[in-house]
């Protein structure tokens, strides 16, 4: 099997602008800001000694973000500790969301059109408990906005303690979502009737995605393994797409270590660069990889939608000193009996790379198996 060799050239970031008209036809201004950035509208004052306890005792007891050091001291503190948290197997220290700061009284008319807000108010006169409530396209669009209004400082940390990765992972489902939006309108059809004819699946290949191979390795042995490699290579950096499949035959399939095995297997037979005997590898002394189950990005009872995510870092061995991160995809296609991967990775030196495997990462969602009928997992 022919290993095709990676190029050191990465696509532009895309930039999602709203376009001011909801999916229901309500005309809203265009949100503010860009990808991956929030604004908190928190109190001021500073977090009781008591509640400072409780912060400490529970594991956090300083913003983690690369940006920042300081200790908790306010709600807007507490808050940073969690979605400015550094965003695990990217190469250099990058934060889930960048956040701006404004206090309740100052929350105007100016800063309601921001696509990502949190809003956060405690006040005993206004609440006698606690109320959660998310909404999109309130002020503007894209937009999404998640009030938590407490009736004390307390109410508020227990919350935050407890369910402040489930907000962070909210927003970020939303960019996901944002994302997915926009590929539905600008598809590679080739792709596309690739996949459909040789995994009996669709995905929202972007256009601007190359197609690379379609192949089938070891394709008389029982293991044989369906292979389908995209990539968009314009501009100053690289994000590929690579789907494979093979039968499921062994119950410890969806653990990391068979994933990971698999994935070494596969793509090595595959991928390489320009220095002869190198191939794609995963990173396992310094960052090695991590694993969780994601559910689709609009959860249905019908969507028969069960995930296991990877996050990691790929290398070339054996080669030039090439890498970045990937993220992967794995699902059960049970009318076929087979395994399904989807994976992307991005090579950008020298760059951020967190947006553009984000926007890449989006791709994967869309994967749509034989059990879902005439509809995206999205």
């Amino acid at each position: 099997m022919k290993r095709y060799g990676l190029l050191s050239l990465l696509v532009p970031l895309l930039l999602l602008t709203g376009c001011g008209k909801t999916s229901s036809g309500r005309v809203l201004t265009s949100a503010t800001g860009t990808i991956y950035e929030c604004l908190v509208v928190s109190p001021k004052q500073p977090l009781s000694q008591e509640s400072l306890n409780r912060i400490a005792a529970s594991g956090i007891d300083h913003p983690t973000g690369s940006a920042y050091a300081e200790p908790i001291a306010t709600t807007y503190d507490l808050v940073r500790a969690t979605m400015a948290e550094d965003m695990p197997c990217l190469p250099q220290m990058e934060p889930y969301f960048v956040l701006t700061n404004v206090s309740n009284v100052a929350f105007d008319d100016y800063l309601k059109p921001t696509r990502n807000i949190l809003l956060v108010d405690i006040n005993p006169e206004k609440y006698t408990q606690l109320k959660v409530r998310v909404s999109i396209d309130v002020w503007s669009h894209p937009q999404a906005v998640y009030r938590i209004q407490a009736s004390s400082e307390e109410e508020f940390v227990d919350y935050w303690l407890q369910h402040g990765n489930e907000v962070r992972d909210w927003f970020v489902r939303q960019e996901l979502q944002r994302q997915t939006t926009f590929y539905r309108a600008n598809t590679n059809t080739a792709a596309r009737k690739a996949l459909r004819n040789g995994f009996g699946c669709d995905m929202l290949i972007p256009e601007d995605y190359m197609l690379i191979m379609d192949t089938t390795l070891n394709a008389q042995c029982a293991d044989s393994v369906r292979l389908l490699w995209c990539c968009n290579n314009k501009g100053s950096m690289r994000r590929d797409v690579v789907v494979y499949a093979y039968p499921y035959t062994d119950p410890n399939t969806f653990t990391l270590d068979y994933l990971n095995a698999k994935r070494d297997e596969v793509l090595s037979r595959v991928i390489s660069a320009s220095v002869e005997g190198s191939y794609m590898g995963t990173e396992y002394k310094f960052f090695p990889p991590q694993m969780r189950n994601v559910q689709a990005l609009k959860p249905k009872k019908d969507d028969g939608f069960y995930a296991t995510e990877v996050r990691g870092l790929w290398k070339i061995r054996n080669g030039e000193a090439m890498g970045g991160p990937y993220v992967s995809l794995t699902r059960l296609d049970q009318v076929r009996g087979n395994v399904i991967t989807a994976e992307t990775f991005v090579f950008a030196p020298g760059q951020k790379k967190r947006n553009a495997l984000r926007q890449a990462e989006a791709i994967l969602y869309t994967l749509q198996l034989p059990t879902l009928t005439n509809r995206c997992a999205v």
